[in-house]
């Protein structure tokens, strides 16, 4: 199993990026008081059929060629129920894939979310052909970042671009300070 729910968000999302999705749309939200943290991942990839859709949560399949197991849906699915939440996926071919994780926020087997700010920015600077909607929320109050509105802005200057890296990882970090006040999750 990943140490954390982080790890589940990036495998999760290269799979989107493996599919061709064009935009993978992540949201992170904390619901102290339903005592709930949901994670959304949502792409435009080749999606998948029904009998791939029905095989997805079983370990010892894959589509990928280079190794015999899948164990990254499993994972995932196994972290969420283990916390009393739910765990769901659905997806269509030629539209895309939504993933839906729901754990118990103070469950004691919850994994920490871990490090989403290095996530979110790895995938957007390894991943410059595809656009990330990142939305982080904490009890009501939200940011978010769009590479397509920063890509706009920049008028053509790589996101891999050191200096524009390094903003992007700053603005995730003092975005999340100021919409959690630095709350362990």
């Amino acid at each position: 199993m990943m140490p954390e729910i982080s790890l589940n968000v990036l495998d999760a999302a290269e799979n989107s990026t493996r599919a061709g999705a064009t935009l993978v749309t992540i949201c992170v939200t904390a619901d102290t008081t339903a005592d709930r943290l949901t994670i959304r991942i949502t792409d435009n990839g080749c999606g998948m059929s029904k009998e791939q859709l029905s095989h997805v949560t079983d370990p010892f399949f894959t589509t990928r060629t280079t190794r015999k197991v899948g164990l990254g849906v499993p994972f995932f699915k196994m972290a969420a129920e283990s916390t009393d939440g739910s765990f769901s996926i659905s997806s269509r071919e030629g539209k895309g894939t939504k993933i839906t994780a729901e754990f118990g926020l103070s469950h004691i087997d919850r994994m920490p979310l871990g490090d989403m700010n290095a996530t979110i920015h790895n995938l957007i600077v390894y991943h410059p052909d595809t656009d990330f909607c990142y939305t982080y929320t904490y009890n009501g109050v939200s940011f978010t970042l769009d590479t397509r509105q920063i890509k706009e802005i920049l008028g053509g200057i790589p996101l891999d671009t050191p200096e524009v890296s390094a903003y992007i990882l700053e603005f995730l970090k003092e975005n999340q300070m100021e919409t959690d006040g630095g709350a362990a999750l």
